[in-house]
């Protein structure tokens, strides 16, 4: 049995093609992939995000334990700031990759992908059980929040009409839209308790809402009817992936897992060797030193093909020399794109490589990422 949002039966009005996404029933598109795509670059869309975990952890340890499990340097974030960051286990593999937010002193906020919840719950809790750095509480609190993203750049034109007002926790900020990136506070929308986040996974604008169920499910109506004139669309996991294959961001189980590194990656800059030791350090410091002998490459098409899919191989100089993690044909470019895995010294944009697109072997160009830039404009 598939597991559904609570915004299941507002994907069903809506008219959503529902797929099998990691065991969730989850929207794929409403209309069309590019439409939803094209509606977030030029203006506004929603997302469902309420399949994402939630880990807590609190405490006067909370800090170290973090600083100790996470790539980044979580004494960085004052309250009501966040930082991408990743989870690595102690050969550098990524466990998974993750937003952390200061939420107090000593409250923290852990925003991890769905298909990783159990593991990261159980990985966290292995290395909690190991910690003696002081009190220490954490929390899998996935079922207590709904969520959205409302992404675009016409977003922040509305949202403060649906979530009006000054925050009520966290950290003191004028309205929604004074937030400024990364930053996370505390708002009551009608008669709950909301957290609302400036991030995003598109390469635009935009903000990410937590909740209860049913403050979410207005929240879905609400800024569907307030965007409308705004040109605001629902929109599936489709248009997610191709905006953030668009702009380079990895997905986990593609560029990410645990055998892969953030420095081969590409990420290393999340990756604070200054801080101390940290699970993992010893490897991706020896990495940031001597490099790493495979890397992630972005690249587009330059031979009109099908667009290139994960797992087809990249080929260079006539010899198998990669493996594509994520492709699909670039709604804004127009044009075949991706990411993949090279050897390093093939990883520098504008190495020509080729993929194997059924059973022919296409020309591509790697190119630096992102591959997608807000002043570009499709080539259609």
């Amino acid at each position: 049995m598939l597991k559904r949002t609570p915004l299941f039966a507002a994907h069903e009005k809506c008219g959503a093609k529902l797929v099998d996404f990691g065991g969730w029933e989850m929207p794929v598109q409403y209309t069309s992939i590019t439409d939803e795509h094209l509606a977030v670059r030029h203006a506004a869309g929603i997302f469902d995000i309420s399949h994402m975990g939630e880990v807590t952890a609190s405490g006067a340890g909370a800090g170290a334990f973090l600083n100790y499990v996470l790539t980044n340097d979580i004494r960085r974030l004052a309250s009501g700031q966040g930082q991408y960051t990743l989870m690595c286990n102690e050969r550098g593999g990524v466990v998974d990759d993750l937003y952390a937010y200061r939420l107090s002193a000593d409250v923290y906020l852990l925003i991890i992908n769905a298909s990783r919840i159990e593991a990261d719950v159980a990985w966290l809790q292995a290395q909690a059980a190991a910690f003696h750095g002081g009190e220490l509480n954490l929390t899998d609190a996935s079922h207590h929040y709904a969520a959205v993203a409302v992404q675009g750049p016409r977003v922040k034109e509305f949202i403060s009409s649906v979530i009006p007002g000054v925050s009520a926790s966290v950290f003191k900020v004028d309205g929604v839209t004074a937030l400024k990136k990364n930053q996370i506070a505390g708002f009551h929308f009608e008669n709950s308790n909301i957290l609302v986040a400036r991030t995003g996974y598109t390469g635009e604008d935009g903000f990410e809402i937590l909740g209860p169920d049913s403050a979410v499910q207005h929240l879905w109506d609400q800024i569907l009817s307030v965007g409308a004139p705004f040109g605001i669309k629902p929109c599936g996991l489709g248009a997610r992936d191709t905006l953030r294959t668009e702009v380079c961001y990895p997905l986990y189980g593609h560029e990410l897992d645990e055998i892969t590194t953030p420095v081969e990656a590409g990420v290393g800059f999340f990756v604070a060797l200054d801080k101390g030791e940290f699970s993992g350090r010893p490897v991706l410091a020896e990495q940031k030193a001597n490099g790493v002998k495979k890397r992630l490459v972005a690249f587009k098409m330059t031979a009109k093909s099908a667009p290139p899919r994960p797992h087809y191989p990249i080929w260079v100089n006539g010899a198998k020399a990669g493996i594509v993690t994520s492709g699909t044909q670039s709604p804004s470019l127009n044009v075949g794109i991706g990411m993949g895995y090279v050897p390093t010294e093939l990883s520098k944009p504008g190495t020509r490589i080729e993929i194997a697109i059924r059973g022919g072997h296409f020309a591509a160009v790697a190119v630096a990422k992102p591959i997608y830039q807000k002043t570009q404009t499709s080539v259609a």
